[in-house]
C-alpha cells in the first residue's frame, strides 16, 4: 500500500476516504474537513539536537536574543487574537541549557529553572492574558513534565517522525548526534502523555532516509499507541521538503504520491475515528489528492506568523483553503488545538476547562463561530 501508484494508489484512496467519511459522521461532523487558526510562538531556536534537516534551529551567536521575552510572546499572541486565532502553538528546541551554557546562563539571570519552567510560565501569561489557547512542542518530556504543564495547555505535542532507530544511531543518519532522536526516548513519551491524560499530537516525517518497512513500523507504532492509551489526538503524515543550507540539501523531496499512499495507510491501519492531517503548506497544489487519500484536517494555518520550521513554505490563506477543500465536496471549519472528544472528562485539567469552553462550540466541540 505504501509503494501504491497510479490506479492502485486511487483504490486504497477510495478505501480510505470511505473509512474517514465514516469516521465524520460518528464524530457528528459528516464533510466537514477542519483546521486551527493559531500564531507561532518560537520561544527559542536553541536545540541540543543536530538533526540534518533543520533549518529553524540555530547558534547563540546568531541570535539576538536567546529567548523571546516575556512581552514578545505576548505581541505575538495578542496580534494573532485580532486576527481571530484561537491557538498560540509554542515551538522550540529540546532543551538548550544542555548543550549552551548562554542558553544555561540566560535561564539562571532571568529566573528559570529550565526552558520547561519557561515554557510553563509563558503558556500561563498567554492563558491568564488573552483568549489564546496555549499547545505546547516543546520536544521529549516525561511524565513529571506533563504533570507541571498540563494545567496551562491543553494540548501538547511532538513529532515521532521514525522509528528506524539506524536513522538515529548510525553516523551519518539524519538523526545522529540528537539524543533526544532515539526512537525508544519519543515511544516513551507518547506513552507517558497517554498516562498523564495529555491530548497529544504526533505523526511521522517521510522521505529522510527509511525503508518502507520502517515507515510501516512507525504507523504501526502509532497506532498502537493510540489504541493502548486514547492520547494521540491527531496523526500528522508529514513530507520531506529539502531546504538550503543543511546537510540534506541535495537529498530529493519527497514525492507527492508518496505522501497520498502514506496518507491512505496511515488512514486504515489508524481506522475510521483517527484524525489525520497533512501540512497544506507542504504539499504543493495537490490538495485533492491528499482530501482523496484520507485526511480530515489541514493543521495549524496561521493569518499572521510564517511556518517558523518550513519558513520557505508560506501558508496559504485561509478563503483559498476553503476554497480547495469545497472544490472537493467539503466544507472548512475551524477547530480549537484540542479535539471535541477530548473537551469534557478527565482529559482536560478542571483549571483550563473554563478557556476552552469559552471558545468551543457547545454542539460540536469545534471553533465557536463568530
Amino acid at each position: 500500500m505504501l509503494q501504491a501508484k497510479g490506479e492502485d494508489l486511487r483504490a486504497i484512496g477510495k478505501d480510505a476516504s470511505r473509512m474517514r467519511d465514516e469516521g465524520l459522521v460518528s464524530a457528528g461532523r459528516p464533510g466537514i474537513i477542519t483546521y486551527s487558526r493559531k500564531v507561532f510562538i518560537p520561544l527559542t531556536r536553541l536545540c541540543r539536537d543536530r538533526c540534518a534537516y533543520c533549518t529553524f534551529v540555530t547558534v547563540p551567536g546568531r541570535l539576538e536574543s536567546l529567548y523571546l521575552s516575556e512581552d514578545e510572546v505576548l505581541a505575538i499572541a495578542r496580534e494573532g487574537e485580532k486576527l481571530g486565532c484561537k491557538e498560540a502553538l509554542f515551538t522550540l528546541g529540546d532543551q538548550p541549557e544542555a548543550r549552551w551554557k548562554q542558553a544555561r546562563q540566560w535561564l539562571d539571570d532571568h529566573g528559570y529553572s529550565s526552558t520547561l519552567d519557561y515554557v510553563r510560565a509563558m503558556a500561563a501569561r498567554v492563558l491568564e492574558e488573552t483568549s489564546l489557547l496555549p499547545h505546547l512542542n516543546p520536544g521529549v518530556m516525561t511524565a513529571a513534565d506533563f504533570s507541571r504543564l498540563r494545567p496551562v495547555a491543553p494540548s501538547m505535542g511532538m513529532m515521532l517522525e521514525t522509528t528506524a532507530t539506524r536513522l538515529y544511531s548510525e553516523r551519518g543518519g539524519p538523526h545522529f548526534g540528537s539524543p533526544d532522536k532515539d526512537p525508544a526516548v519519543r515511544l516513551r513519551c507518547l506513552e507517558d502523555a497517554g498516562r498523564s491524560k495529555v491530548p497529544f499530537t504526533s505523526g511521522i516525517l517521510i522521505g529522510i532516509g527509511e525503508t518502507y518497512a520502517e515507515r510501516a513500523d512507525s504507523i504501526f507504532a502509532l497506532a498502537e499507541i493510540a489504541r493502548e492509551y486514547g492520547g494521540i489526538q491527531e496523526v500528522i503524515v508529514q513530507n520531506f521538503r529539502a531546504k538550503p543550507a543543511t546537510k540534506m540539501r541535495g537529498v530529493p523531496d519527497a514525492d507527492l504520491e508518496e505522501l497520498a499512499a502514506t496518507i491512505a495507510t496511515a488512514r486504515i491501519v489508524l481506522g475510521p475515528d483517527a484524525r489525520v492531517q497533512a501540512p497544506p503548506n507542504l504539499v504543493g497544489d495537490e490538495f485533492q489528492l491528499m482530501l482523496d487519500a484520507g485526511i480530515d484536517d489541514w493543521g495549524g494555518v496561521s493569518p499572521l506568523t510564517p511556518d517558523h520550521v518550513n519558513p520557505e513554505r508560506p501558508w496559504p490563506q485561509i478563503d483559498e483553503l476553503a476554497r480547495r477543500t469545497a472544490e472537493a465536496g467539503f466544507t472548512l471549519k475551524e477547530r480549537l488545538t484540542i479535539y471535541p472528544p477530548y473537551i469534557t472528562g478527565e482529559w482536560l485539567d478542571p483549571g483550563i476547562a473554563p478557556h476552552v469552553a469559552a471558545l468551543a462550540d457547545p454542539e460540536n466541540g469545534l471553533a465557536r463561530e463568530g
